[in-house]
């Protein structure tokens, strides 16, 4: 397996928190130490404006991490905030979503796992062994 996609989905979050672009930018800035992953750039964080459906503004920020990366959206006006988390390496889902829970306070959530890349191949050799017997099947179709 290549590694765990944590998707989470919060309501009932605080608007004062949900528009505090300083709170998501350190929620963002803090999430790689705390989950023993390496952050490879400083988090990049923005407000968006909501476009044509002006409740829609919010906070959006992403922060990439050498196992991949860490993106947070929030929706002040409707209390909402979604939280994506994916990594090739295993770590704490439970401490992931406690940390969100803690800073952002949302009345419930929904949390979803999804095991990404079940058939990646982590060594050379494995690699090699599937990209050959690709090759094999490949030619023996033709």
């Amino acid at each position: 397996m290549f590694g765990p996609h944590l998707l989470m989905e919060a309501y009932g979050a605080p608007k004062e928190k949900l528009s505090d672009i300083g709170l998501i930018s350190n929620l963002l800035d803090i999430y790689p130490e705390k989950l023993e992953m390496h952050k490879i750039m400083p988090p990049y964080v923005f407000r968006y404006d909501g476009g044509n459906v002006k409740e829609d503004w919010g906070i959006s920020g992403v922060v990439l991490i050498a196992e991949s990366h860490i993106a947070l959206h929030t929706f002040p006006e409707k209390e909402f905030f979604t939280l994506d988390i994916f990594s090739c390496k295993d770590f704490d889902i439970r401490s992931a979503v406690d940390i969100a829970l803690d800073l952002l306070q949302p009345v419930h959530f929904d949390e979803t796992v999804i095991t990404r890349g079940r058939e990646f191949p982590k060594s050379i050799g494995r690699a090699a062994k599937v990209v050959h017997q690709e090759r094999r099947r490949i030619a023996s179709v033709k």
